[in-house]
């Protein structure tokens, strides 16, 4: 209430990393590549982008036993264009982590019928909200931290709080693999769950 009182308002911006293992992953890169797909479509509808979000949130929840690795970053601003600096520099090193890429116009009608299925998958979130987030603004490397972002994460959407949404991950798309030495090379802020 003081931060509205003195006319300013509080941004915060952060990077979630979520590294998930295991032989039943793969599902998630289809919910993954979804939700891409209609984030296209959405062409910047934070309402569709958060519906999208939370639709990812619940299933991370879903499957937090395959939980195993996080890291996260951010920063607080005063000044919603730096706030939005900052989500564009988040969102230039994500897209740049290998695999990050999601090739939309790839069929896979002409694909092989036995892809190898990743073992690992790396989602990155970016997002920019208004207001203080004591679930977001603390370390989430402990799988009780992380869930309690991502039920943040869903509660900001319902209450309109989303400024910015950003969503990368990799492999991009089944029949692409992520190994260790990769995870190791290209995400070394992870820490394990």
């Amino acid at each position: 209430m003081f931060n509205r009182m003195m006319g300013r308002t509080r941004y915060i911006v952060c990077r979630l990393f979520l590294h998930l293992q295991g032989d039943e992953v793969a599902p998630i890169l289809g919910v993954l590549n979804s939700a891409a797909r209609t984030a296209i479509n959405a062409d910047g509808d934070m309402d569709i982008l958060g519906e999208e979000l939370v639709q990812l949130c619940q299933t991370f929840l879903q499957y937090d036993e395959y939980w195993f690795s996080a890291a996260n970053e951010g920063d607080v601003f005063w000044n919603e264009g730096e706030a939005g600096d900052y989500v564009n520099e988040l969102f230039t090193d994500s897209a740049q982590r290998y695999g990050a890429n999601l090739d939309l116009n790839s069929t896979s009608s002409n694909q092989p019928l036995s892809l190898p299925v990743t073992r690992n998958i790396i989602v990155m979130i970016i997002v920019g909200s208004e207001g203080e987030i004591p679930e977001l603004e603390t370390d989430l490397a402990n799988i009780s931290a992380l869930k309690a972002a991502f039920k943040a994460l869903i509660n900001l959407h319902y209450k309109h709080k989303l400024r910015a949404i950003q969503v990368h991950f990799s492999p991009a798309q089944l029949g692409d693999e992520l190994s260790s030495d990769q995870l190791l090379e290209y995400y070394p802020e992870l820490i394990p769950l």
